[in-house]
């Protein structure tokens, strides 16, 4: 089986390339499951913005189970976003989350 081309080999042979968000699901525990562009399929832990500015208010979890996807990146009532290079550069492979807490406690 082929090997996966790291972040780093995609760049390179394509450099026009951006990841972009099409599919979100938020979960509890505030984490994000991610389909990107690309095909990869990430876990994002939205934990540490939480005492940040406007992304205070995802604190309310009927507000962060409202996340969406629109122009490319994840969403929520308010105007509030989360860049996609962010969302992918400080996310995990789903198969390398063994990570304790993260998406692991259900759907929303």
């Amino acid at each position: 089986m082929a090997k996966p081309l790291s972040r780093l080999s995609r760049c390179a042979e394509s450099e026009n390339v951006m990841e972009t968000v099409v599919r979100v699901v938020p979960h509890a525990n505030f984490s994000l499951e991610l389909w990107f562009n690309t095909g990869d399929h990430r876990w994002f832990d939205v934990r540490p913005y939480l005492e940040r500015g406007d992304f205070r208010r995802l604190k309310d979890e009927a507000l962060f189970r409202q996340a969406h996807v629109a122009l490319d990146t994840v969403c929520w009532p308010g105007g509030l976003d989360i860049a996609p290079e962010t969302l992918f550069d400080r996310s995990v492979p789903v198969e390398d989350s063994c990570m304790a807490g993260v998406g692991v406690a259900g759907v929303l």
